[in-house]
């Protein structure tokens, strides 16, 4: 599906699911915009961005740029300690030291559902490419189980990216596992 029919798509969700969403690099930028968009601004719920792939201040940079506010992000950053890119420390992030750290993802997503949302939130998990290349995939596959899980007890959506062009079969079977419906955006 193209931008347009995928922001359609994101606004028929009126009831939390967990979605998989298979996007080419080209489109990469564009889905992140549209997952913002039509939950921090349309549907006004916040959002914890977990990035396992790009530095939670390199995301805030592009948000800055397309004008989105913040206000109801959090990131739970995961990737700048490895890649040593942890000069500017954000209020609104919390850091994991390593993408193996799966349990400690869980652990900051929750702390920060408990002390700051206290309703229906969308966790971005970007991406399960980056977390496949640093975890076993059974114990990566059980981890998403538990965290769609621990979501839906607390009444959120989850959107779970993959990078089409680095998305194995293994990968598309985990996404298919536990995501109430797969997308491929274009």
């Amino acid at each position: 599906m193209n931008i347009e029919e995928f922001k359609k798509r994101i606004r028929e969700y009126n009831e939390p699911v967990s979605i998989g969403i298979t996007i080419s690099l080209s489109s990469y930028i564009d889905v992140i915009k549209v997952l913002m968009d039509e939950f921090t601004i349309n549907k006004r719920i916040h959002l914890i961005y977990i990035s396992a792939t790009i530095p939670s201040n390199s995301i805030s940079n592009i948000l800055e740029i397309y004008g989105i506010d913040e206000n109801r992000v959090f990131y739970v950053d995961c990737i700048s300690h490895l890649m040593m890119n942890s000069t500017e420390i954000k209020k609104n992030a919390v850091y994991v030291e390593s993408p193996t750290m799966l349990e400690n993802i869980m652990l900051k997503t929750q702390y920060i559902m408990n002390k700051h949302i206290k309703d229906v939130t969308l966790v971005i998990i970007d991406s399960i490419n980056s977390l496949a290349i640093h975890n076993d995939m059974k114990i990566l596959s059980e981890f998403l189980h538990l965290f769609v899980t621990f979501l839906r007890s607390r009444n959120s959506y989850m959107a779970l990216l993959s990078i089409k062009e680095q998305t194995t079969q293994e990968i598309m079977s985990i996404m298919n596992f536990v995501s109430d419906e797969t997308l491929e955006v274009d």
